[in-house]
């Protein structure tokens, strides 16, 4: 269909912003219940053949399809920025992510509604997973099959990803054929949103089916400026078209923000809804002072082993990351299981000297930081970049559980399984754990918690997604979680999409 330049007379019903895996479950669901909704999607339509690429989304980085956003140099890492590539175009950062279906651990949803977030603990959530999946072969009780989003298992991986699980279970972890049933600690093979070795965008899973249903309108290239508050409540956006015209849009019942989580806070932000100080700063009339706006930017602290492999790399059309391990870690951590091992079947380093022809990398990932950061504003104009300080590292609790997690992960790859596939260690060799840590380390690129629910002060939304001290106001993306899950954070944000419609329909219903 073509997209509308502006949006169908006589009104809308809601306003999502964002046509990622948290906006794109809730279009259609909203859709399908009979309500009338405009999307508005800042970049252009999905149409560069890249995206159905598994291994296409490097193309994408940088491109007008990429917001391309840079961090603040990162004091505990030497100064380095990092880059944090997002989706900026129908489908968000699923068109360019890494496709691994991976719904985190039981304890991450536990820990959430401990927090304060209640009704998102693991048996409230479990529902949501089985009912947005399409899984298969082999699914069982627990996973769902018929959903909208396609995850398949890899029919193919490398075959150093395959002795990546070999030694993993040789080392005395148990092999798990699948990790989303309950259970995810052990040696597997990872899913992946594909259908016939290509990409499944949220987007072309959840709307795709119901573009030409009468009651959706579709806004490209409108880049959203701010929400509209009257009286306390929102009643619409303000967005910037691509001839850069101003344009208003209002809603006749609620405004969700699914912008991610450097989208939503800075949206947020520039509709006045945020820290009264840093608002004055920027010359932004305070509609609600939120002090958590922003706050508690949280991401998955990875670090490569770079292996030389021993012999040409096969052809491969899979994804890049092919197996992982997911373990406990010290008692110490945050919550458990905590460690992350991924084989992914080409190099990847942040150090670029030295490395191999032909190679494969192991990453630790510690998926529950102790650092966190901040999104704040740049400037009040809406076309600058937020500004971005993930403070990575700045916590030594985690620069210690890192060096430990290297350290054992360079004993699993010279493990006799593995280590047939290596001709040598590039990365780190003989250098310092504890300085190369700092050196390589990386964005995991799941960032979270800029808007995080809960009931403190410093929460955003309350467990039901609504924005404190605005109605009609929600938020459905990465942002709203408390903290990092156990895992790639694709499918919790999905899961977090499903049951924002639910609670928005459920207040429909009530009216």
């Amino acid at each position: 269909m073509e997209y509308e330049n502006t949006p169908a007379p006589g009104g809308t019903d809601y306003i999502v912003v964002g046509t990622g895996p948290g906006g794109s479950p809730v279009v259609r669901r909203l859709v399908d219940a009979g309500h009338r909704v405009t999307v508005l999607e800042a970049g252009p339509t999905d149409t560069r053949p890249e995206i159905d690429d598994p291994r296409g989304a490097f193309a994408l980085f940088g491109s007008e399809v990429d917001w391309a956003l840079l961090s603040e140099p990162q004091e505990h890492l030497g100064g380095r920025v990092l880059y944090q590539p997002r989706g900026r175009t129908l489908g968000g950062t699923s068109i360019l992510n890494g496709m691994v279906y991976n719904r985190g651990a039981a304890a991450d949803f536990d820990a959430w509604a401990a927090s304060g977030a209640v009704g998102w603990a693991w048996p409230d959530v479990e529902p949501y997973f089985r009912r947005l999946e399409d899984f298969g072969p082999g699914a069982g009780p627990a996973r769902g099959v018929g959903g909208p989003l396609s995850v398949r298992r890899n029919p193919a991986p490398d075959p150093a990803a395959t002795a990546f699980v070999e030694a993993a279970v040789g080392a005395g972890h148990p092999f798990n054929d699948d990790y989303n049933d309950g259970e995810s600690r052990g040696a597997s093979f990872t899913q992946a949103t594909l259908v016939d070795g290509a990409r499944v965008t949220a987007w072309r899973a959840y709307v795709a089916p119901v573009l030409a249903s009468p009651l959706l309108t579709v806004v490209t290239e409108a880049h959203v400026t701010r929400v509209l508050v009257e009286g306390g409540r929102a009643v619409g956006v303000e967005y910037r078209g691509p001839d850069g015209e101003v344009r208003t849009v209002r809603a006749r019942r609620e405004v969700v923000l699914a912008a991610g989580v450097f989208g939503t806070p800075q949206i947020l932000l520039l509709s006045g809804v945020g820290p009264a100080g840093h608002l004055h700063e920027h010359g932004v009339t305070v509609v609600a002072d939120l002090p958590g706006v922003g706050e508690n930017l949280r991401d998955h602290a990875v670090v490569p082993v770079v292996w030389a492999r021993a012999g040409a790399a096969p052809d491969s059309r899979g994804i890049g990351v092919e197996a992982q391990l997911i373990a406990d870690g010290p008692d110490t951590a945050m919550i458990r299981p905590d460690r992350q091992d991924i084989l992914i079947p080409y190099v990847y380093s942040t150090l670029q000297e030295g490395l191999p022809e032909s190679g494969f990398t192991t990453v630790a990932v510690l998926l529950h930081p102790y650092s966190s950061g901040t999104v704040r504003l740049r400037s009040a104009d809406p076309a600058a970049p937020p500004l971005i300080d993930p403070a990575l590292l700045s916590d030594p609790r985690d620069v210690r559980a890192l060096v430990e997690e290297v350290a054992a992960l360079r004993e699993l790859g010279r493990r006799p399984e593995l280590a047939a596939h290596a001709e040598s260690e590039v990365y780190p060799g003989e250098a310092d754990l504890w300085e190369y840590v700092r050196a390589a380390a990386d964005a995991g690129h799941h960032q979270v918690g800029t808007a995080r629910m809960g009931t403190d002060a410093l929460a955003v939304v309350d467990p039901e997604l609504r924005v404190r001290g605005v109605s009609g106001l929600r938020v459905a993306d990465a942002s709203v979680m408390p903290f990092t899950p156990a895992g790639n954070s694709a499918a919790p944000v999905f899961m977090i999409g499903e049951r924002a419609a639910d609670l928005l329909l459920a207040e429909a219903d009530g009216d």
